[in-house]
């Protein structure tokens, strides 16, 4: 644990929801928007400027709502269109035989990630699929899954060229199957009680936990 900033273990999550202050709660039919900020907690040793761990952005939204004009906006045209090809009835939300027989029953709601970056001198230790899935975790309640698309476009207009924006996509695809998403329609959707993504913080419990020596559990990728 040398090269960490500080035990894993100490990082703790922030959830915030974010709003316009002209938005009333009764305003439900629209998206949700929410971050979450993983941080070494205060009451462990750590170099302030390496306090923050991570940033994950959600969004929320109904799958047995209307959608309109402002969802496409903030949803972005890929979430609408994979709603459109997945959803039998919007009047309750009912998904297509196909995905509904790989995801469990729970409120039609679906947890769109929008955006997660690993700080610098976290990355290379194995914690980005485990704060994905912890953050994941905080909605299995109020959302039956999760959806992320990874295309190159994104990652190229952050500076990388084709090849690296690729291969980008390539391993954080392979990162979100470890934790239980699965490639639907050029969309990864993974069910909110999937154990894959319920167990994921076991490896770094291993490593970093009370009881371990900081060495055990499979070595971390690159980045992660």
């Amino acid at each position: 644990m040398a090269d960490l900033p500080a035990n894993p273990m100490s990082v703790e999550l922030t959830v915030r929801h974010r709003m316009l202050w002209w938005q009333t709660m009764a305003d439900d039919d629209l998206p949700e928007h929410w971050e979450v900020s993983a941080d070494v907690w205060d009451l462990d040793v750590c170099d302030p400027r390496y306090r923050h761990v991570s940033d994950i952005k959600l969004a929320v939204a109904d799958l047995d709502g209307e959608r309109n004009l402002l969802d496409s906006i903030e949803l972005g045209e890929w979430a609408l269109e994979f709603i459109a090809e997945t959803i039998i009835d919007l009047a309750d939300g009912t998904l297509v035989p196909e995905l509904d027989a790989r995801v469990g029953e729970g409120p039609s709601r679906m947890v769109i990630v929008g955006w997660f970056e690993v700080a610098e001198a976290w990355r290379g230790h194995g914690l980005a699929a485990p704060l994905i899935a912890a953050a994941l975790e905080r909605f299995s309640n109020n959302a039956r899954l999760a959806v992320c698309r990874l295309s190159p476009a994104d990652f190229r207009s952050r500076g990388q060229d084709r090849v690296a924006a690729e291969l980008t996509c390539l391993r954080l695809g392979a990162l979100l199957e470890r934790i239980g998403f699965f490639l639907w329609n050029g969309v990864y959707v993974v069910d909110l009680k999937n154990q894959d993504l319920i167990d994921a913080s076991l490896g770094p419990l291993e490593r970093w936990g009370p009881y371990s020596d900081g060495t055990s559990g499979q070595a971390a990728r690159q980045g992660e």
